[in-house]
């Protein structure tokens, strides 16, 4: 039989099904709480996957001819399935992790080849050879060798004990003891020993050695919970799961027994994106082989950095070791960042280079024409002829003589002060939250002095201005507004000029259907501690922090989310418990920007319960109070409130019939998967009944308005872009004061096309130098960013930079980067700055000249790929106006004073060499002593 085809005749089909609601659930908390992380695709080696029906003598033949797969096929406990093609499958690396530069070999070749690629060192060893060859040298060649021998010497030093240090951690891991199941036995080997295709034995609170696929684990129902705390720094559990059919393989003897095979993509660098697919194979007597195909996704998959909790054990397939772990690719080093100092550093040099060119050149010159002219007294030598080798031998000789001008240890200088600069950033205790006991910290110290050079700064909104701290606040339910006070929903009703809130006694059936979509439809995860006993309340964990919120707002409404328990979900009204079937879970994209379950309540009734942003859900209603509920929706945003609409529909037995097998095929697909499955949520998110919509609260941090307020005052341009709706981050800005009330806002939204955009663009411009006296602000949203990129780049540029605010509104994490490239590409190259708290805005931060990463509540990754983080955006004023400036001051000045120091020493001698009848005699002696130590401090 084919790896194409799938037989599934098993007698426990409802199982089955349950396990496979029970991962769709886990692998929407997974996408949801992932769904904008940016990730570039990086080259990376294609492993060769198993080859079909090749004759042995054509293997090579074919071998060249075959593009790099995209997949690979490896087998579980490295088993041959039963099967009848011939199976090649080419080596996997092994699980040693490289973390090293060097090695014992190529330390010196390597790290004298990057030390030598500065100007400045390659400059000294030029000088130096040619001193060794001079055969009148004025200097010996010690004064240039050994203060090269010893800047290189202190930088090797350096960096070879950095490379140590790197080697001892990977040996560390390396050497870390494993558990595998090989030969029926569970056997103990180092970490690094670990193939692909292993089965690999962990227990409670230790880290998965590499990427597995789970097989089974100590619970029951094939789960394991797992903390991802070094990998995106979330504290939070996330659940992952196994196929159904191996869930109950427990032990040793029951895995042993396992014929399986595992298809998948080759390793990337996305961390929460996963497509494959296990074969599960039976043999019967004098049957042939037939197999289960079951698909394989990120709840599937346990990656290595991540961390076993609250499950006793787990076993897994190895499916990426070593370096193709996707933690092992996400460790790559981005893109070199080079401060404004140090790239003028290297124009010093070149103009201090032409400065020498002339100086040696006129110098030889008047030696030869001098000499010529002049008559000398009888206990002078006699004058050389002028030929080629002579005037050469002049020139070598004034180079050397002034090659002083050049200071060699500069550049040690400058990288030891800004080292122990950077210290007082971190022992700054103005930048030391008490709260969260998290102090200032700084990942490269080679951008200290650019913080006091930022002239435009872009800051991300939710968790960067705001607390990102949701609280409940109003819900528009059938048309009517509610708001939550004391525990209890109440009713606005107008009453002369303000509206009074009135308490609803009994929930009507509109409110009910409303609640329970929010209290149904959901990621959360309900965690109960088993020492705290039955009667505690649960302890729901979020991928959003929203769902939380509106999860605990419905708690304290008397309708209380219990958990899943199988395939049900549990709600508790008052004292009774009330279970719903989950059929289906459709899983949350930056596409759709919702997410929707299908339950089967009591009676039977099969429902589509969809919640998410109002641009996509009342797009697909046709029915309830749509136009009320928009209105809401835009009054809810003009007060700064985060809205989500919420809508349902019935669907019969038989629709559910063909949306099964739809999402069963989209699912189970090795390519474009993701596509084929959006396709089907289109199909079935369609015809909806809207219900209302839900407003929630994100508060500004402390100190916002004076920091931005201050660093106006500076000269700095403050940029927000956010992926917030229109009117709630304008309402933000306003509110923080990047927006002021005398500024008269420019509009570039809802753009059709480019044309129409390029027409709106000239149209703001020309209403700009109508009034050039007047301070604007300017708003857009990512739509019109597209197409103003796409032809209008220089005429958005133009327009953009005379504004003295600017709010980017629905931007992806990749346009809010595009935004920054925008600024710092322009004809003027300013310094940029970016800052945010979340995975997208990753790509922001590293797209700018300085990237600040805020501790927030979305995750560690923006800190790991900042160059300095904080914990609050108040911070930011000193880590600007007063780190910023010293940094500046000090680099700039020790520059200068290097290369005045060598000037002020090197033009004496140049003077000298009028009176001593240009010979190239050095003014002191003994002057290779002073030469060595003048230039090595």
């Amino acid at each position: 039989m084919g790896f194409g085809t799938m037989e599934d005749k098993s007698n426990n089909d409802e199982e089955v099904k349950q396990d496979l609601e029970r991962a769709a659930s886990i692998r929407s908390r997974i996408l949801e709480e992932h769904q904008e992380v940016p990730y570039a695709e990086e080259p990376h080696s294609h492993i060769l996957t198993s080859l079909e029906s090749i004759a042995r003598t054509n293997l090579l033949k074919n071998f060249r001819k075959k593009p790099p797969p995209k997949t690979r096929t490896l087998f579980v406990s490295n088993v041959n399935p039963p099967v009848d093609e011939v199976i090649i499958l080419q080596k996997h690396p092994d699980n040693k992790i490289v973390s090293s530069k060097y090695t014992i070999w190529n330390f010196i070749p390597k790290n004298l080849f990057e030390q030598f690629r500065r100007i400045a060192n390659f400059y000294f060893l030029c000088i130096g050879i040619v001193q060794l060859f001079l055969d009148d040298t004025p200097v010996s060649p010690a004064t240039s060798i050994l203060p090269l021998i010893f800047v290189v010497s202190v930088t090797a030093v350096k960096q070879g004990y950095e490379d140590y240090l790197r080697h001892k951690a990977d040996n560390d891991v390396n050497s870390r003891p494993a558990f595998v199941v090989r030969g029926g036995k569970l056997l103990e080997v180092r970490s690094q020993d670990i193939t692909v295709g292993d089965i690999v034995y962990v227990v409670n609170n230790e880290g998965f050695p590499c990427d597995l696929i789970m097989l089974s684990s100590s619970d029951e129902d094939g789960q394991c919970y797992v903390t991802t705390a070094n990998l995106d720094g979330e504290t939070n559990l996330k659940i992952h799961c196994c196929v159904p059919d191996t869930k109950h393989m427990q032990g040793i003897e029951s895995l042993a027994t396992l014929q399986a095979s595992i298809e998948c993509e080759e390793p990337t660098v996305d961390l929460y994106r996963f497509i494959g697919r296990q074969n599960i194979y039976h043999v019967h007597p004098g049957e042939n082989a037939t197999f289960k195909q079951r698909s394989l996704g990120p709840e599937h998959l346990l990656l290595r950095g991540a961390r076993l909790k609250n499950t006793d054990f787990i076993y897994g397939c190895a499916v990426y070791t070593g370096q193709q772990t996707k933690m092992a690719l996400n460790s790559k080093f981005t893109s070199a960042k080079f401060s404004t100092v140090e790239k003028s550093m290297n124009t010093f040099l070149i103009v201090f280079l032409v400065i020498l060119a002339i100086e040696t050149t006129f110098l030889t010159t008047i030696k030869n024409l001098y000499e010529r002219a002049e008559m000398w007294h009888w206990y002078f030598p006699p004058s050389k002829n002028i030929n080629f080798r002579n005037v050469l031998q002049d020139l070598l000789s004034f180079l050397v003589l002034l090659n002083y001008v050049i200071p060699i240890s500069l550049y040690v200088t400058l990288e030891m002060q800004k080292f122990f600069g950077s210290m007082f950033f971190a022992w700054d205790p103005e930048m030391y939250d008490v709260t969260t006991d998290i102090p200032a910290k700084v990942n490269t110290s080679d951008l200290n002095e650019e913080l006091g050079q930022v002239e435009y700064l872009f800051t991300d909104k939710t968790g960067t201005l705001t607390e990102n701290d949701m609280v409940f606040r109003q819900c528009s339910i059938n048309g009517d507004k509610y708001e939550e006070v004391n525990a209890m929903l109440c009713q606005r009703v107008s009453s002369g000029k303000e509206a009074q809130p009135v308490t609803v006694a009994q929930y009507t059936r509109e409110m009910i259907s409303f609640i329970e979509v929010l209290v149904l439809c959901h990621t959360i995860h309900v965690h109960k501690d088993a020492r705290a006993g039955a009667n505690s309340e649960p302890e729901y964990q979020a991928s959003s922090p929203d769902e939380k919120a509106l999860a605990d707002a419905c708690k304290r409404l008397g309708i209380t989310y219990l958990g899943d328990k199988g395939d049900s979900r549990q709600i508790q009204i008052k004292d009774r418990i009330i279970n719903y079937e989950i059929l289906q879970i459709l899983e949350f994209d930056t596409k759709r920007k919702c997410m929707s379950v299908i339950l089967r309540n009591k009676q039977g009734d099969i429902q589509l319960l969809c919640k998410g942003a109002d641009s996509h859900v009342l797009a697909h209603v046709v029915s309830g109070e749509k136009e009320k509920t928009l209105q809401h929706v835009s009054e809810f945003a003009l007060v700064g409130l985060r809205t989500l609409v919420l809508a349902s529909k019935t669907i019969s037995e038989s629709q559910y019939g063909e949306y099964e097998k739809l999402l069963q095929e989209a699912r189970t697909a090795l390519e474009n998967r993701e596509d084929k499955v959006a396709d089907v949520f289109g199909v079935i998110e369609t015809d909806m009944h809207v219900l209302g919509a839900t407003a929630v609260e994100d508060r500004l941090q402390d100190g916002v308005q004076d920091t931005i307020e201050s660093l106006r005052t500076a000269g700095i341009k403050i940029w927000v872009l956010t992926g917030d709706k229109q009117e709630t981050a304008v309402n933000i800005s306003h509110s923080c004061g990047h927006f002021k009330r005398d500024m008269t806002e420019l509009c570039l939204v809802q753009q059709k096309n480019a044309s129409q955009c390029g027409r709106t663009i000239r149209s703001l411009k020309a209403s700009m130098n109508a009034n050039p006296d007047q301070q604007y602000a300017f708003v857009m949203d990512g739509m019109s960013l597209k197409y103003a990129l796409s032809q209008h780049s220089s005429q958005l540029y133009s327009l953009i930079i005379l504004c003295t605010a600017v709010l980017c509104c629905r931007m992806s994490p990749i346009q809010k980067a595009l935004v920054v490239k925008l600024v710092k590409s322009g004809p003027d190259h300013p310094v940029t700055a970016a800052i945010g708290d979340g995975a997208n805005d990753v790509s922001m931060i590293q797209e700018a000249e300085v990237g600040i990463g805020i501790y927030g509540k979305e995750g560690r990754q923006a800190v790991r790929c900042s160059d300095f983080a904080f914990s609050r955006f108040r911070y930011l004023k000193r880590a600007l106006l007063v780190h910023g400036h010293y940094y500046y001051y000090r680099v700039s000045t020790l520059v200068q004073y290097f290369f005045y120091k060598n000037v002020a020493f090197i033009t004496p001698q140049l003077y000298f060499a009028f009176w001593s009848r240009y010979s190239g005699q050095v003014i002191c002696l003994p002057s290779s002593p002073l030469l060595i130590r003048y230039n090595k401090l």
